[in-house]
Order: structure tokens, then C-alpha cells, then sequence
């Protein structure tokens, strides 16, 4: 916290060498609380010679007030033939590889480079998650419960930096399994894992639809129509929203294990399980 203050306290210098200074803040949205009302000093006393850009891919994580003295400028996806060259072009991917993550990011950079993070093993934690909720569809409550915590310690186990909280002690995301996982981190984990969920379930949607063709887990799983058949769609829309509405309340600080408990319980059935 006291780094975060120093570096904001920094950013007020005049600009060295042009006619204003700017100040970009990455992942301003995973800052907490403490941080960002330091921030909000520096957004209430605002400069003409600096230009503050706060980075946020949640933006509804920011503080009110924060949001409230910012001009948003939302940025979406580029297309999906640009994105994969340019991942050929600076993450020297084989084309292959680079359309799929082209698909499975819907064109996204950071999510792209996210799931390239650790050497492709957030694409593969990806694929198991999604993998054990498919199989999930039909399975009873008891397995789903369980199913929930495990998977709530897995993902916790591996946050890494760009998961968490920026203003988290350095050492809490070192987490043995006989110690207690900070809240934080747990957040952050289960943030992680409904985004995932949130995708595989649009996925199933889609292929219910009759579009495989713009459903991105077709790269990752083969049976992924099979699945959506056994799904009843107005069920999984309904679902998609519970799980949007579980993705905000843990930005507000909702128990992670109770929103997941209360996704598995809102997991559609497939039909015959």
C-alpha cells in the first residue's frame, strides 16, 4: 500500500519532455479498495498537463467514485484473422495454434496472452475445468458440492500474479494446504473459474443454436454438441445469468464458495442422468 502511494505521489511531476504526461494503470480493476481511494485523491485534483488511463477489464470492479471521474472508452475484439497474426507475429505461434487461441480469446489480446501465461498451462487448466463441468451435467448434488470446493482449492493453489488483487501482502498467494487461503485469493480464484464456466455454457448455447461454427470450445472439446443436446435451453440461459450475476457479486466481495455451491446447484441436468 505505502509502494502504491509513492508511485501515485510520483505520477504529479510535470512531463520532461511533451506538453502533458501520461499515466496509464494497468488491470486498475483488480486494485482493492485502499488503493483505489489513493487513486481517487489523484482523479479529484485533476491536471490540464496530465492524462490519467486506468485499464479495466471489469470496470464495474472500480469504486463508484473512481468510475465517476473517469471518461469511459470501451475497446472490443479485434477480428479474429488479425488477432492470429498477431499472435504468429509477436508470440511466434504455428498458425494452428494461433487461430485457436484466436477463437477461444473471441478476440481478445489479454485474453489471448492470459491463456498463453505459464507456458500454455492456464489453457490447459482451462480445458480440464471445462472438462469436469461438462461431466458435471450428470452428476448428483453430493458430487457437485464436492466438485465445487476441489476445484475452488485448485484454482486457488495456482493464481497467479495476474489473477490477484494488486494491493495483496507479496506472500499470501503462497498457499500450503494446511493453511488457511486468503479471501483474496480464493476471489480471485472463483472469479476465474466463472469466467470459464460463463464460456463453456455461452458454448453450449450457441451449439443448441446451430452455430458451431462461432461456439470457441469447439476448439477444445469434440463432444461439445453432444453435451448441448442434452441441455434444456431456456434452463441454460437462465443459468448464463445466474453465473453473470454470481460474477459481479464476487467483485463486490461475496463468498466464493457459496456463489460456486450455488452455481453447481443452479447446473443444469442433462436430460436422462
Amino acid at each position: 500500500m505505502a509502494a502504491a502511494r509513492r508511485w501515485l505521489g510520483s505520477t504529479a511531476g510535470a512531463p520532461i519532455a511533451g506538453e502533458r504526461r501520461v499515466v496509464l494503470i494497468e488491470g486498475a480493476d483488480r486494485a482493492g479498495e485502499q488503493i483505489q481511494n489513493a487513486l481517487l485523491k489523484v482523479l479529484e485534483e485533476p491536471s490540464d498537463r496530465h492524462v490519467f488511463i486506468l485499464v479495466a477489464d471489469e470496470p464495474n470492479r472500480l469504486l463508484d467514485t473512481v468510475r465517476s471521474r473517469c471518461q469511459p472508452l470501451r475497446i472490443g475484439p479485434v477480428p479474429r484473422a488479425e488477432l492470429s497474426a498477431w499472435l504468429m507475429d509477436r508470440e511466434l505461434l504455428p498458425r494452428e495454434q494461433a487461430d485457436a487461441l484466436a477463437r477461444l480469446s473471441d478476440g481478445y489480446v489479454g485474453r489471448a496472452r492470459a491463456l498463453l501465461s505459464g507456458k500454455g498451462e492456464r489453457l490447459e487448466w482451462r480445458r480440464r475445468v471445462q472438462r469436469e463441468l461438462l461431466e458435471l451435467l450428470a452428476r448428483g448434488r453430493a458430487e457437485r458440492f464436492v466438485s465445487a470446493r476441489e476445484l475452488l482449492d485448485d484454482a486457488s493453489r495456482r493464481a497467479i500474479p495476474s489473477d490477484l488483487p494488486a494491493d495483496l501482502p507479496s506472500d499470501a498467494s503462497d498457499v500450503s494446504e494446511n493453511a488457511r487461503t486468503p479471501a483474496a485469493v480464493q476471489r480471485a480464484a472463483a472469479t476465474t473459474l466463472v469466467e470459464a464456466w460463463i464460456s463453456l455454457a455461452r458454448d453450449l448455447m450457441v451449439m443448441r443454436a446451430g452455430r458451431a461454427e462461432v461456439a470457441p470450445g469447439t476448439e477444445l472439446f469434440d463432444d461439445l454438441g453432444a453435451a448441448a443436446e442434452g441441455v434444456d435451453a431456456q434452463e441454460l440461459m437462465g443459468f448464463i445469468r445466474q453465473l453473470e450475476a454470481i460474477h459481479e457479486g464476487l467483485a463486490q466481495n461475496a463468498s466464493p464458495r457459496l456463489a460456486l455451491e450455488v452455481a453447481m446447484l443452479a447446473w443444469p441436468t442433462a436430460a436422462g442422468s
